[in-house]
């Protein structure tokens, strides 16, 4: 494919993922998840204040890359914070996986970037969790940012690819604590690409390189370049710096780096307990594979069936690349005898990885369906090779077209037609739409109440259960929470109290006539009751007569 055309293809694909990820950002009710992770970086935003939790949140990148968004639309606090501020950070690095398959045109072939580019845009999963107020398609980013810096570094040593691979290390660690797997899954993969090609001369025609002269052979050897330690050094020395800003919040908490090693064994033991998250190990390949759920039918199967003719394709090619003549060029070493054997590797031991653990929600398999989306390019580019009558090809890339516009029907689904309904299977445990409505409600009552966004409302509910409500109430200055009546006090008196089931139940009974009842779904089979002083709402009836 010549240059002009891969470039204008590249940019068509780029620009559909970017869209897909960035249209209609708050069409979905935020995720408990998501407002979890929103009033935290709201604290950063209105007062400068951040501190590493080793027992939950993650790491800080979200947090802080989120910063100059707000202000650039002029979001200083956390009331003024709406869900396009916080879903542009995620979408744009979404988006900006693909871009970084550009990283991969000469290792793997132009046709292979492009498909697999095009996989990659049009997936709902990976589109899906790129709209999400989570740190996963940071994560999936930075990974594949790393896994590529540090192949290019072991084929071609240099400060550049060293320090590349050690800044994006460090904002991978600073981003999620797993990413000791994406780390375990690189030296895995340059260890059995490497040992496969250390059975080959490494030689190449003379005039690539500064060679040595082989006489009489007319080909000339390669000269070693084994890594060097003060590589090492600017590797180490470009994580460890990065890492360290990130997690001591900039020298304002400088513990925050050691709390960041506290917190694997929390992170170790929730992976392995089982829960409410523990899943069977083959969770994730079935959701990818087969989802049907009242008549909707879903399925990524075209992403994974590329990607295991790509693994085909690379032992193949290895195989072809260990008997070929000694003096074949780099491009064809580059292509034989590392990349596909790497990426394949690395790929296929995050997804054992993930699968082992378990516990499982759906986002975790963002970072190891990335790998199929770029395996699934190369299976796709090496099917083309091997098929040699033009009619033949030509069939092919139709069916691959027919099952890319069934990978953007399902995307355009699961994004705007079905983005927070439990048929969609990238669903979990999300807020209702329903749930929105009580914000609403809640306007409404404080624009009759004569304290306005001062009334006071109680929050009796489990702590699973209070969340979003941090979020939705967030315009509202006096929000108390507790886990039980006895510690929230009396209710006489108090405007609004939202409660869970459990302590509705209780309140319902004792209470009489002094609240006026209404019912929001929160989540699946999770329910909340608002209760409403009585005077408050004939007030709020008596405006609303009016109107």
């Amino acid at each position: 494919m010549k240059k002009t055309a891969f470039g204008g293809l590249f940019l068509a694909v780029f620009g559909l993922g970017l869209g897909l990820r960035m249209a209609r950002l708050d069409l979905r009710p935020i995720h408990h998840d998501e407002a979890n992770q929103a009033v935290k970086f709201g604290a950063l935003l209105e007062k400068g204040d951040y501190r590493y939790d080793p027992a939950d949140h993650h790491g800080p990148t979200l947090y802080y890359l989120t910063l100059p968004i707000a202000w650039a639309r002029g979001q200083n606090s956390l009331a003024a914070l709406d869900e396009k501020t916080l879903r542009i950070v995620p979408a744009l690095f979404g988006a900006g996986l693909i871009l970084l398959f550009l990283l991969l045109g000469r290792e793997l072939g132009r046709e292979a970037v492009l498909a697999g580019a095009l996989l990659a845009a049009l997936s709902p999963a990976l589109t899906y969790f790129s709209r999400f107020y989570i740190q996963e398609s940071l994560f999936a980013f930075f990974a594949w940012a790393f896994l590529i810096a540090a192949g290019r570094y072991v084929l071609r040593p240099c400060f550049a690819w060293a320090s590349a691979a050690g800044i994006a290390a460090g904002l991978l660690y600073a981003t999620k604590e797993t990413s000791i797997l994406v780390f375990a899954a690189a030296g895995l993969g340059i260890i059995l690409a490497m040992l496969g090609d250390r059975k080959r001369p490494r030689v190449i025609p003379a005039g690539f390189s500064t060679p040595l002269a082989d006489s009489g052979t007319g080909i000339r050897r390669e000269p070693a370049r084994p890594a060097k330690l003060p590589h090492f050094a600017a590797a180490a020395v470009s994580a460890l710096l990065v890492a360290f800003l990130f997690f001591s919040s900039f020298l304002r908490n400088p513990r925050g780096i050691v709390d960041s090693l506290a917190a694997f064994k929390d992170y170790f033991v929730r992976g392995t307990e089982l829960g409410v998250h523990s899943q069977p190990w083959f969770y994730y390949l079935k959701m990818l594979l087969w989802t049907k759920s009242n008549g909707v039918v879903w399925s990524e199967a075209l992403i994974l069936g590329l990607a295991l003719a790509g693994l085909a394709a690379a032992i193949l090619q290895r195989k072809r690349h260990s008997e070929a003549p000694p003096n074949i060029g780099p491009a064809e070493r580059s292509v034989g005898g590392f990349w596909p054997i790497y990426l394949s590797t690395a790929t296929i031991a995050l997804t054992i990885a993930y699968s082992a653990f378990s516990y499982k929600t759906p986002w975790n398999l963002v970072v190891f369906l990335a790998g199929f989306a770029i395996l699934g390019g190369y299976g796709a580019a090496a099917l083309l090779r091997a098929i040699r009558p033009a009619a033949g090809r030509a069939v092919l890339i139709l069916l691959i077209l027919v099952g890319a516009a069934q990978l953007e029907r399902q995307n355009l689904r699961a994004q705007f037609v079905y983005p927070a309904d439990p048929r969609n299977p990238y669903v979990y445990a999300q807020t209702s739409p329903d749930f929105l409505r009580l914000a609403g409600r809640l306007r409404g009552l404080a624009d009759v109440h004569r304290h306005g966004l001062d009334m006071l409302i109680k929050v009796v509910a489990e702590p699973d259960e209070q969340w979003p409500l941090p979020w939705s109430l967030r315009e509202f200055r006096r929000v108390g929470y507790w886990t039980n009546l006895a510690e929230a006090g009396g209710m006489e008196g108090v405007p609004i109290v939202i409660a869970s089931q459990r302590f509705a139940e209780i309140i319902e009974g004792t209470a009489g006539d002094a609240f006026q009842a209404e019912y929001y779904g929160l989540r699946p089979g999770i329910l909340l009751t608002m209760f409403i002083d009585r005077g408050l709402w004939d007030a709020y009836l008596g405006k609303q007569t009016e109107r």
